[in-house]
């Protein structure tokens, strides 16, 4: 099983987080699932930018990002050419390191 490593975010996960993730789950999915409250404000329908992360290390072994979400992507905070939407993303059979970038496009939180 891979494992995904998520650098630290001072508000969502100031330590950083280590854990092993389901082959075919989405980044947001295993997120969420080990209490990393990554914004998802269209509920992961690929419909806004505010589940962006950037992969520091995997981000060839994902599946190629679609066009939509390419569109997407160019409106995200903090573009660089190894982000993703983590809604999109799905793990795969190699580790990954992610890093959530510090702001997003959405001023306003779910739940909030």
């Amino acid at each position: 099983m891979p494992q995904l490593i998520v650098l630290p975010h001072a508000e969502l996960c100031p330590n950083g987080a280590l854990f092993q993730v389901e082959t075919g789950l989405s980044i947001c999915d295993a997120l969420l699932q080990h209490d990393i409250a990554i914004e998802h404000a269209c509920e992961k329908s690929c419909a806004c930018t505010t589940c962006h992360v950037i992969v520091r290390q995997g981000f060839n072994a994902l599946d190629p990002s679609d066009e939509l979400e390419d569109d997407l992507l160019d409106k995200a905070w903090g573009l660089e050419p190894n982000s993703r939407l983590s809604c999109q993303a799905l793990v795969g059979e190699e580790d990954l390191v992610v890093e959530i970038p510090k702001y997003t496009i959405n001023m306003v939180k779910e739940g909030h």
